[in-house]
């Protein structure tokens, strides 16, 4: 059993209902094997969402990303990220997401420097940051038939892992190469389906939930503050919920 991945589970319940690490009050439902899962859905004190206000394009076209009723839509074209004006340290942070075409790839850029956003180009991803993917199943699909091997260096549920010059020592299990961290179960749902991630990072320690049940995460992240980033990255995809609390 990994200590760092699977918290008791009465631990996750005394946090959403008392805070400890600043978790809000949380759902209780029901997992496929019959256990109740710890569900924040960024509600409660120090809670608030995250609008268009919030976000300023870094190199996506203006028509890339879109706010209505809601929901936040974005084109995938061109590979690029739009960031929070606001940097951030420790902090939680819910998200709701699903893909719109099958083999689709976005993800959630933690702590990305100033210096890793300037000078993007269209088609460019920050050389910096912690990257909580966001990734469909068919991507993996498609890999395995245009390569003809299973893929074993990345996962569809949820990986963790620093992007360029950053560093994080992930928890197991890892990829082969040691970097990222991998879901120690797969809950993500699929194509057109909502998903629901909650994220905590807190001194320089990212972990992740996805579906309600802590999967994969690290520590030892550097750099450990810095700029939220949403990833465009060459399909259609959807974000609603999008709510965070800073944390001391």
């Amino acid at each position: 059993m990994n200590n760092h991945i699977r918290a008791p589970f009465a631990l996750l319940v005394l946090a959403s209902l008392l805070g400890p690490a600043g978790s809000s009050p949380a759902h209780a439902a029901e997992s496929p094997d019959g256990l109740p899962r710890a569900w924040v859905d960024g509600t409660g004190p120090g809670w608030r969402a995250l609008g268009e206000a919030d976000f300023t394009n870094v190199n996506c076209h203006p028509d890339t990303w879109a706010w209505k009723d809601g929901i936040i839509t974005c084109t995938g074209q061109p590979v690029g990220v739009i960031r929070t004006w606001q940097t951030f340290t420790n902090l939680e942070l819910v998200v709701q997401w699903r893909h719109l075409r099958s083999g689709g790839n976005s993800g959630v850029f933690l702590w990305a420097t100033q210096e890793a956003l300037t000078d993007l180009k269209p088609g460019q991803l920050p050389p910096g940051g912690i990257e909580v993917q966001i990734l469909d199943h068919g991507y993996a699909e498609q890999y395995e038939q245009q390569t003809g091997k299973k893929p074993d260096w990345f996962t569809t549920n949820g990986d963790v892992f620093p992007v360029g010059k950053s560093r994080m020592v992930p928890f197991p299990p890892a990829a082969p190469n040691s970097q990222r961290s991998f879901p120690r179960k797969n809950l993500s749902k699929g194509v057109g389906e909502w998903n629901h991630y909650y994220v905590r990072a807190i001194n320089g320690e990212v972990r992740l939930w996805v579906n309600g049940e802590e999967v994969s995460g690290g520590t030892r992240c550097e750099p450990a503050s810095g700029f939220l980033c949403l990833e465009s990255e060459g399909a259609p995809i959807e974000f609603k919920e999008l709510r965070i609390r800073q944390l001391p």
